[in-house]
């Protein structure tokens, strides 16, 4: 890994939380920080395209917006990467991940109706060649996956 310099832990520790919501948001932080807008935006850059962070962005409540589901799939573990390529083409897939488990595959897909959702898992079931196994969320949790970087160390 890329050794991150004071301002891209900063950047990470206080802005997994409580991201501006205006306009500008780059600018406020930058005025925070006491750098440029172009400084915060470089090394927002820099953060993503060395893998530290993949996105910045809102994150919405299951059902709040739309409609999802949890899904799984058995898949051959020799076409376990090609199937997750194509499962990851699809805009309405948040993102998927391999268990060690006959249910090899699991993803989320996010649609904006049941509709569209049903219309998704036909696809992929369609592209892929193997079933989708629906879990629809039926009791909420809430896990706070914010990590603090430590500001004394390199």
């Amino acid at each position: 890994m890329v050794q991150l310099t004071d301002l891209h832990k900063r950047l990470l520790n206080a802005y997994q939380r409580h991201f501006p919501l205006i306009p500008r948001p780059y600018e406020q932080i930058a005025a925070d920080l006491g750098v440029s807008e172009a400084v915060v935006l470089e090394a927002f850059d820099y953060l993503k395209q060395n893998g530290y962070i993949s996105r910045i962005g809102a994150i919405i409540p299951p059902n709040q917006i739309g409609v999802s589901t949890l899904a799984a799939q058995s898949i051959p573990n020799e076409e376990l990467n090609e199937i997750a390529a194509k499962i990851n083409a699809y805009d309405e897939v948040n993102h998927n991940y391999e268990r060690d488990h006959s249910l090899n595959l699991w993803f989320v897909v996010i649609a904006q109706n049941d509709a569209h959702l049903n219309q998704v898992i036909l696809s992929i079931e369609k592209e892929t060649g193997y079933s989708v196994l629906r879990f629809p969320l039926v009791k909420a949790f809430f896990i706070d996956l914010s990590f603090g970087m430590d500001l004394n160390h390199a």
